[in-house]
């Protein structure tokens, strides 16, 4: 490992020197990449297991609003922008992965998500010295909208992604697909929010 930043760390300054701009953003996207999918798995973990832990009883429990009957690729469906469907078998009986217990796993996951990712975003990767208590708000702020953005998206496909793959594999993809437009959309918030140089 020290040989390998020996090697990398000249490099590196160097091109630091040429192109400190984009050196900045390199830096930035990386560390915020990286730090973004180690909070990824984090939330992948609470929307696999939480539901379980909850029970069955909370599976079942339905929780939407607003509710919107759909149909889509012959699977009917209710559309919300919080809260899940309640999920069955092919019986009718209810199945973990859905309804209340799901709605409370998938935003306690993200939140405890966003306090493992405040942090080191705005101290790491945007070295930003700005006042906490204001960027904390502006980001909470950020993270109810993006969740409404991403709950709404999410329960356009998952009903019908639970209705031919397994649970975990939809989780994966709620994980991926929730985590990417967050990504996308919480890197620029935080270059708003996280302006480096400020004073403390």
């Amino acid at each position: 490992m020290n040989a390998i930043m020996e090697w990398w760390g000249p490099k590196w300054q160097g091109f630091e020197e040429k192109h400190p701009e984009l050196a900045k953003w390199v830096y930035q996207i990386f560390y915020f990449f990286v730090f973004s999918m180690g909070v990824t798995i984090v939330q992948y973990l609470f929307f696999t297991f939480m539901p379980g832990i909850l029970g069955i009883g909370l599976a079942g429990t339905e929780f939407m609003w607003p509710q919107v009957d759909m149909k889509i690729f012959g699977v009917e469906f209710t559309w919300s922008l919080l809260g899940y469907n309640v999920l069955r078998d092919a019986s009718g009986a209810v199945i973990i992965g859905g309804g209340l217990g799901y709605f409370i796993s998938y935003e306690t996951g993200s939140f405890v998500a966003q306090c493992i990712n405040f942090p080191l975003q705005r101290n790491i990767t945007f070295k930003s010295h700005g006042n906490p208590v204001y960027q904390a708000m502006w980001y909470f702020i950020a993270w109810v909208l993006i969740s409404l953005i991403c709950n709404g998206f999410n329960n356009l496909w998952m009903p019908i992604a639970s209705a031919y793959v397994a649970p975990a594999i939809y989780n994966i993809l709620v994980t991926f697909i929730t985590g990417g437009v967050s990504m996308i959309i919480f890197f620029f918030v935080f270059k708003i929010i996280f302006p480096e140089g400020e004073a403390k």
